[in-house]
């Protein structure tokens, strides 16, 4: 469903005026259709099945050759995605990285298409703890993976800006589904995620 530009900017005008301020002078005559136009891409992905993002996938061949069999395939993991959502609470972004890993049972699916389930999840009103959960039941049902892991640390604007105003602080969520949900599993995935690499 696509953001309703006309009446975003009808009610950002209407909010400016309730907060005290004249939506008629110079610096905030444009600032109605600003918030439209960035709502449109904060909110694109609602309505959007992420799985879709998932169907281009390439098969893991069973055998390598007649005399080498090989198992499924080890962890895929994409690390450090940047994203950007909006707390559903004040309607403040959350900005971090997200860290996806899945186990592939049979397919496989182009690194591209990894951020793109991030962004498409992260595109609607959030929370980071849903979303985590979002992300990771994206990969494991759209891949028919044997298992996923997601870790997201963001920073939010409704902890930094507002209330306790804690602006150095960060939240980090986690979720993991099938084989991925054992300690040992998860403990290969942080030792990677955890790995030296530049940020």
């Amino acid at each position: 469903m696509a953001v309703d530009r006309e009446r975003v900017m009808r009610a950002v005008s209407e909010l400016i005026e309730a907060i005290g301020e004249d939506p008629a002078r110079p610096g905030m005559q444009d600032t109605p259709r600003r918030v439209a136009e960035a709502y449109a891409e904060y909110f694109s992905g609602i309505g959007v099945d992420a799985r879709a993002l998932l169907n281009n996938t390439v098969p893991l061949d069973s055998a390598a050759d007649e005399h080498e069999t090989s198992g499924p395939g080890e962890i895929v993991l994409l690390r450090d995605i940047e994203f950007r959502s909006i707390c559903e609470h004040h309607l403040l972004p959350f900005i971090g990285v997200a860290h996806v890993a899945y186990l592939p049972g049979e397919k496989v699916v182009g690194l591209g298409a990894l951020p793109r389930v991030v962004d498409t999840l992260a595109s609607r009103p959030q929370l980071q703890e849903r979303l985590t959960d979002e992300i990771a039941d994206t990969l494991f049902t759209g891949l028919d993976a044997r298992g996923a892991l997601v870790v997201m640390e963001a920073k939010h604007g409704c902890v930094s800006a507002r209330g306790p105003r804690q602006v150095a602080s960060s939240t980090v969520t986690m979720a993991s589904r099938g084989e991925l949900s054992d300690p040992l599993r998860r403990g290969e995935v942080f030792a990677l995620i955890g790995g030296t690499h530049e940020r």
